[in-house]
């Protein structure tokens, strides 16, 4: 069986090893082709170019690389028609994927799996019939997705979200992390400034100046930064201008299974967090870390994003768990004065999000099978 496979981003290439493991352990002869990163890679994808070029977000940040990710999207697209495999399966970044196979159903009858839904539940809504015209089956994080997806005429399956098969650290841990970085038994703050050099950018200042403010308030609190490897640099110079000097968990520093431990640890360590939007929020809730959301982008890209949003949170827990618990600060209300108050509010009253986490968990499919797997079993049932 050949499958042609690709991804965007650090995300989705987690997303495509997984579902390359469950497929090789459902298919002995399965053969890999198509665009991906180190997880990928480790299931025997050799990638066609480097993945971190599709690394795009944001309308207004898209304009100045549109030409270059227009000639990787047809070279893509020809080489998955070179190839003819039994199935495409394109993961995340709709820029990029869906229209690579808006080209290959152009001239082939390939059949195409997109893998997450796009959140037509979020905003523009019209893009479920559009994509229908040529993705066949879809794979989707979330238990609401499904319906909708199929009345725009396309196969779908709720797999799961990968987040309930990661192992989280436990109290002892916690524990040993706090003694370990000299944390002890004061109130620790977590700040999740993004994976992304232009989030870091944007959020590394305002971040800075809302958690001064915090400490201003409580002098015992520690903060801790979780560095992406992509960023870590970024965030050592930002966090030069900071009045204090936050413990900065360098992947760059340590062994990759030893900083693995120490994120996870420092996750449940973390009295509350301060994160950029995006799916960290259940990496939180599976932690049972409370959290408040901020994030800002392109003023542009910001107007015409909120134009169009058809919910009134963008935070995944929220969504999952149908409550508003976890305070968001987007756009012109991520200011450090308004995030500071919301850290301070959730910091005296850490467990008004317990339940909404916990619920979010059991709908996103804790306990049951691991994604990778219902994926697989998902791809080959409808072959």
């Amino acid at each position: 069986m050949k499958v042609f496979i690709l991804a965007g981003e650090p995300s989705g290439d987690r997303l495509g090893g997984a579902l390359m493991a469950g497929l090789k352990s459902l298919q002995s002869d399965v053969a890999f082709e198509g665009i991906g990163g180190p997880d990928m890679a480790a299931q025997g994808l050799t990638s066609r170019f480097d993945m971190s070029e599709l690394s795009v977000m944001g309308l207004a940040e898209i304009l100045p690389k549109y030409r270059a990710l227009k000639a990787r999207i047809k070279q893509t697209a020809d080489a998955v028609i070179a190839m003819q495999p039994d199935m495409m399966i394109t993961i995340d970044s709709p820029d990029f994927s869906l229209r690579v196979a808006k080209l290959v159903k152009a001239k082939s009858n390939i059949r195409t799996i997109h893998y997450v839904a796009p959140t037509v539940w979020a905003w523009r809504p019209g893009r479920a019939k559009k994509m229908a015209r040529y993705i066949d089956h879809v794979l989707a994080l979330f238990p609401f997705e499904p319906p909708l997806m199929q009345a725009a005429g396309m196969d779908c399956d709720f797999v799961g979200h990968p987040v309930v098969a990661e192992s989280v650290a436990d109290d002892a841990d916690a524990l040993a992390f706090r003694k370990q970085f000299g944390i002890g038994d004061a109130p620790l703050l977590m700040v999740l400034p993004g994976s992304r050099r232009s989030e870091v950018a944007r959020l590394g200042h305002v971040f800075g100046e809302a958690v001064t403010k915090l400490k201003y308030k409580n002098p015992s609190l520690k903060v801790v930064i979780p560095a992406a490897v992509a960023v870590a640099h970024d965030v050592r110079e930002i966090t030069k201008d900071w009045p204090f000097a936050p413990t900065i968990l360098d992947p760059n520093d340590y062994l990759p299974e030893v900083f693995v431990a120490h994120k996870r640890a420092a996750f449940r360590a973390a009295d509350v967090a301060l994160a950029a939007s995006g799916t960290v929020s259940l990496e939180l809730a599976a932690s049972a870390t409370p959290m408040v959301i901020a994030y800002r982008m392109h003023w542009l890209s910001f107007r015409i994003i909120k134009a169009m949003a058809l919910v009134d949170t963008v935070t995944l827990v929220n969504l999952v768990s149908e409550t508003r618990v976890v305070p968001e600060f987007l756009g012109p209300d991520c200011t450090a004065d308004q995030i500071a108050e919301g850290l301070a509010n959730v910091l005296a009253h850490p467990d008004a999000q317990k339940s909404a986490m916990t619920l979010s968990m059991k709908r996103l499919g804790q306990g049951g099978e691991a994604p990778g797997m219902r994926a697989a079993r998902a791809v080959m049932a409808r072959l």
